[in-house]
């Protein structure tokens, strides 16, 4: 698909990546489709030396064009990429270590500016052969002349996604070219279903490529649809939110993604003179996904932008999996739709009943996709759940991964679930159990949180996303809702990110009972809960993911070391 559009649109821009390390104001570099098809080439044709097919090509590399071709170029020369997080210096290299252990990489691709730290990495991993050490910008990428590497035969696989370790030690989901090519289409299936997607549409990420959501929309997804990317980086994002939304508002019929918390930063951050002059009204779309979407995030986002043409139907909530490559399900947002409220009470029960506005948890409505296919299916019996009953989601499609990369077979039993006694059009086998608990309600799908995350206290059943929406409503930062054993029993307790205020004038003991009472109060309505205990910490405190996702047992296992440093001690 590269090489293709290369010969036909030779001179088209097809990526830009804008670098605000050095200058705040960003400088911008851009390949056309001919320079990233020969840079891939040369890229492919430097590998060869040192790889065979099928060998693995771990790139650890700042977010850069170079880190694209790195992973273009690995794919080019037949060897199975295996994108990576540069660790910040100073940080543990346990994550890395585990995955040189895991995938034996006989290439490591880098840039000459990190060079040193990533061979470090090498030096400590424990490999019997240590991989040899590429420097991709020391490649002579722009020499022209050279013909295309295509070795004889092309492994089936593609790229190992590595796991974000949320629940357990990173584990690397292995992705087919095939997995690729079908998610694509199915991702502009759900996501433009109504008016297909214009042929000049850019696609604007921040996103990590590490990171499923970031390596398919922001690498893969303008080559398989030929659209042009403008490209940065997380940190850049991180500084400044305001970066994201002018690159919106400034890209032709720009569509992007992130996950929900960025939202809410992008609408705290971005000032009217951030805007000034600029004009939102040409977005194709923006997905939310990669954590549970809350509908107040997707509110606060449309009515900050309203005034510059920001629509609610931009607005494009999205579940998915890097098991099943990384889109599953989407829908279209609407602000004047009435919101779907449920009852606690039921939830908890494992059933679902609507209640009055105000009342229990708003949840998102997601349509169910027919292409992959999604069933409700009970855990236990492994037989499909009827409507309005709580089940775990599973997945049908040749989306679907082809498995763990170098794991035993019991790691590998939620890819070939069969399900008992299937209906009418629903196939026996495989589905991908995703551990997702979800639900249908008058044919639509909502999604209420992770079974290895469900908090079970005094005999309930509570998911840690209503609660810590209950809770980010009256303090605004990142909140962790754990259930931990006390006294032979779990109790709920909530460790909250706060910032210090500056206007406190010694009183900052009141400010955090007060906010405790708050918060106590607000979990008791709404859940029917005693938090057992408050943790309030300064913001960073909470362990995440490299995806942003708050690590939960990491949490829990935080607390019961005495290891937060609290703001109430």
């Amino acid at each position: 698909m590269l090489h293709g559009r290369a010969s036909m649109r030779p001179d088209d821009v097809a990526m830009t990546f804008t670098d605000y390390a050095l200058d705040p104001s960003g400088v911008r570099v851009g390949l056309t489709w001919s320079q990233l098809s020969r840079r891939t080439t040369n890229v492919a044709n430097e590998l060869a030396q040192h790889a065979s097919v099928g060998d693995r090509a771990v790139i650890l590399a700042p977010q850069s064009l170079d880190y694209v071709t790195a992973f273009l170029g690995s794919m080019q020369a037949g060897l199975i990429a295996v994108p990576l997080p540069l660790p910040h210096r100073g940080s543990t290299h346990e994550r890395v270590s585990t995955v040189f252990e895991d995938t034996s990489p006989a290439v490591v691709l880098t840039t000459s500016g990190v060079s040193a730290d990533v061979g470090d990495y090498v030096d400590q991993s424990r490999l019997d052969t240590a991989p040899k050490l590429v420097d991709v910008d020391a490649i002579p990428l722009d020499a022209s002349g050279t013909a295309i590497a295509q070795p004889a035969e092309l492994p089936g696989t593609a790229y190992l996604q590595y796991s974000s370790g949320s629940t357990r030690q990173p584990t690397g989901v292995v992705l087919t070219h095939r997995n690729l090519s079908v998610n694509f289409e199915q991702l502009m299936r759900i996501f433009f279903a109504d008016k297909p997607a214009p042929s000049d549409m850019t696609i604007v990420s921040w996103l990590p490529f590490y990171h499923d959501m970031g390596l398919v929309l922001g690498i893969c997804a303008p080559i398989l649809g030929g659209f042009r990317a403008e490209l940065s980086s997380p940190v850049s994002f991180l500084e400044k939110p305001s970066r994201w939304v002018r690159a919106l508002a400034e890209s032709r019929h720009a569509f992007s993604a992130a996950p929900n918390f960025a939202f809410d930063m992008a609408a705290r951050k971005t000032t009217d003179a951030d805007l000034d002059g600029l004009d939102l009204g040409q977005v194709r779309g923006i997905i939310s996904g990669a954590e549970r979407v809350e509908p107040a995030t997707l509110r606060r986002f449309v009515d900050r932008f309203a005034h510059f043409n920001f629509r609610d139907d931009m607005m494009r909530p999205a579940y998915g999996l890097a098991e099943a490559t990384v889109f599953v399900a989407g829908g279209t947002w609407s602000d004047s739709a009435p919101e779907a409220h449920f009852d606690v009470d039921e939830l908890s029960a494992g059933r679902v009943r609507r209640c009055a506005p105000g009342k229990g948890t708003v949840l998102v409505r997601y349509r169910v996709p027919q292409s992959p296919l999604l069933r409700i299916v009970d855990g236990e019996t492994k037989r499909e759940c009827p409507s309005d009953v709580i089940g775990e989601i599973w997945v049908h499609g040749e989306n679907v991964a082809d498995g763990y990369w170098n794991k035993p077979p019991e790691e590998h039993a939620g890819f070939g679930a069969v399900v008992v006694d299937p209906s009418p059009g629903t196939p026996e086998a495989p589905w991908l159990r995703t551990g997702d608990l979800g639900f249908v309600h008058e044919g639509e799908l909502f999604i209420v949180g992770r079974i290895k995350d469900l908090l079970i206290v005094r005999g309930r059943n509570h998911y840690p996303e209503d609660i810590e929406v209950t809770v980010q409503e009256i303090t605004g930062g990142r909140v962790a809702a754990l259930a931990v054993p006390v006294g032979g029993t779990e109790e709920l307790v909530t460790v909250i990110e706060l910032k210090k205020r500056a206007d406190l004038d010694g009183d900052a003991a009141q400010w955090l009972s007060g906010i405790k009472n708050d918060v106590t109060s607000a979990i008791s309505k709404a859940h029917g809960l005693n938090a057992a205990d408050l943790v309030l910490v300064l913001p960073g405190s909470i362990p995440t993911t490299t995806s942003g996702k708050i690590r939960r047992a990491a949490c829990a296992e935080q607390y019961r070391q005495n290891q937060f440093a609290r703001l109430d001690a």
